[in-house]
């Protein structure tokens, strides 16, 4: 019979039933991993109660893929995970933003395995909110302000806003609702800079109608110097303007300081100190040593860190002194993997100024140094 020349085909083994089982799941499994990658299986879906248990599972997937860039801020500085990330340990917080992609698992974050406040600078999808200013850095000009900014930048749970909003002096009409703060999480601090601040008179008062729990940092460094310091900015955006010596003076021949000259007016910090004075307690006001941020950042950095309830995230290991600036510069900056100094804009060579005219600064200025000194309990050395 023609039927008896059909050979029936044998099952196929356990064996290669695995196998095929195996492969046929590895293929499963890879596209629903590619499809969460893509950031699809965060859609809502109507089935979601029924597959939170398979959301859950997939979620701890998306973990493992980026958890071992994740760094335990601000418990410590050393990593969650190993391998490479252990072998990155510096760097910042703030530079993962570049490569991890989504939040740990909630139940990580309860467990305190993950900051939650640094777990939130992985999401992507911007959560947080705008709030005031808790700490501003108020001044002062051309004392070290942009160097400090920059430095405090590094620490997770500080947000500050890049440029200098001049709120408080130029658009404080624009109302409090105008919003220039980064988005921040609860516990973290949000800042600004504005050097003017110090020496607006109605600085004081509208930021103590703003909150008087606000905290000042004030960068101050040696009067002479800062207006000299000055002096070379003015000159490189316009180079006919008079000489240092000439400006300094109101009569070279009786030696009269022209105090009406921004660039010596700024350097008289104990007449605007008694001005912040009216509004805040001094135990609300940093004094910050433009000379030892320069000799010894991370000192200074974690002064500040105090200052503001922070942990001493920020350290040595941060920073290396570049020689031919003549500054510390970070060795890995907010948001990159690259070393980072302030621009050419900074650090700029000071013109020869008349040794006497110098000296006559210093004497005009030794005065009010010393008065200071008595009102900060601080004793910066610019007169020895």
């Amino acid at each position: 019979m023609a039927f008896s020349r059909i050979r029936t085909l044998d099952p196929p083994s356990r064996g290669i039933s695995r196998r095929a089982a195996v492969m046929l799941g590895s293929l499963l499994t890879s596209l629903l991993l590619l499809h969460c990658l893509t950031d699809r299986c965060s859609t809502t879906s109507p089935v979601k109660a029924s597959s939170s248990r398979a959301a859950g599972l997939f979620e701890d997937l998306r973990w493992q893929r980026t958890k071992r860039l994740v760094y335990e801020w601000p418990a410590g500085s050393e990593p969650v995970g190993s391998g490479a990330a252990r072998r990155s340990s510096r760097v910042p917080a703030d530079e993962l933003l570049e490569q991890a992609v989504m939040l740990p698992p909630p139940d990580l974050v309860a467990s305190g395995k993950v900051s939650p406040r640094f777990a939130g600078k992985l999401s992507p999808l911007g959560e947080g909110s705008k709030k005031l200013p808790q700490a501003l850095i108020i001044g002062v000009k051309k004392g070290g302000t942009r160097a400090l900014l920059e430095f405090l930048r590094v620490h997770p749970d500080i947000r500050a806003v890049g440029a200098e909003p001049h709120f408080f002096d130029r658009n404080y009409e624009n109302g409090l609702e105008w919003e220039l703060m980064p988005k921040t999480l609860e516990g973290q601090i949000t800042m600004e800079k504005t050097p003017s601040y110090f020496v607006t008179r109605e600085a004081p008062a509208r930021i103590s109608a703003m909150s008087r729990d606000t905290k000042l940092i004030v960068v101050v460094r040696d009067p002479v110097t800062r207006a000299i310091s000055d002096y070379t900015q003015t000159l490189s955006k316009k180079p006919d303007i008079p000489s240092f010596e000439s400006l300094t003076f109101k009569n070279r021949t009786t030696g009269l300081i022209d105090t009406s000259w921004s660039a010596i007016q700024i350097g008289i910090y104990a007449k605007h100190l008694d001005n912040w004075l009216q509004y805040f307690p001094m135990d609300q006001i940093l004094f910050v040593s433009g000379e030892r941020l320069i000799s010894d950042p991370a000192g200074e950095l974690g002064r500040v860190q105090d200052f503001l309830g922070l942990k001493r995230i920020i350290t040595d290991k941060h920073f290396y002194f570049n020689q031919t600036k003549g500054f510390p510069c970070l060795k890995k900056a907010e948001g990159s993997s690259k070393p980072h100094c302030l621009g050419k804009t900074k650090g700029r060579t000071h013109p020869n100024i008349d040794p006497e005219v110098v000296q006559r600064l210093r004497d005009f200025y030794r005065p009010f140094n010393m008065k200071f000194y008595q009102m900060t309990g601080r004793f910066f050395g610019w007169d020895d």
